[in-house]
């Protein structure tokens, strides 16, 4: 099983040189949830794509970071992490972060939403932003 990366209609540079140590982490979070890592893309696309998703997909006519794909199966954690850099970007100005460190946190984001995490209420969203701080630990941890 694999985690790939790919670029729709984009083209970044964030966490070039750095995609085998986001697919370990992101297999040592999903191992420790005690599930199997399926197939995971994450696709980095441009806001205005991501919003036709958002109204397509979601019926929400905003702009969002991230919409995930779930394709799950059993225990076998596989999906699609749709990704706006321009809007991560944004955020990481927002939230006084790094382009790189929000990516990174908007990704753990996708893979907690495939394991089986919302974010809907406010103890949800508390939960998550808890769940992510843990993983960026991990992820800075790693080697």
């Amino acid at each position: 099983m694999s985690v790939s990366f790919h670029q729709q209609g984009i083209n970044s540079t964030l966490l070039r040189g750095e995609k085998r140590k986001v697919t370990s982490w992101i297999k040592q979070v999903i191992t420790s949830e005690r599930k199997k890592e399926g197939n995971i893309s994450v696709i980095y696309t441009g806001k205005h794509d991501l919003l036709k998703m958002n109204n397509s997909f979601l019926s929400h006519n905003f702009h969002t970071d991230i919409i995930t794909f779930n394709y799950n199966q059993d225990h076998l954690i596989s999906g699609d992490l749709f990704i706006g850099i321009e809007q991560v970007i944004s955020n990481s100005i927002e939230f006084k972060s790094t382009p790189r460190n929000e990516l990174l946190r908007v990704i753990i984001h996708g893979v907690f939403h495939l394991i089986g995490y919302n974010d809907s209420t406010d103890k949800e969203k508390a939960e998550m932003r808890k769940r992510e701080d843990n993983a960026l630990v991990l992820f800075n941890a790693l080697l």
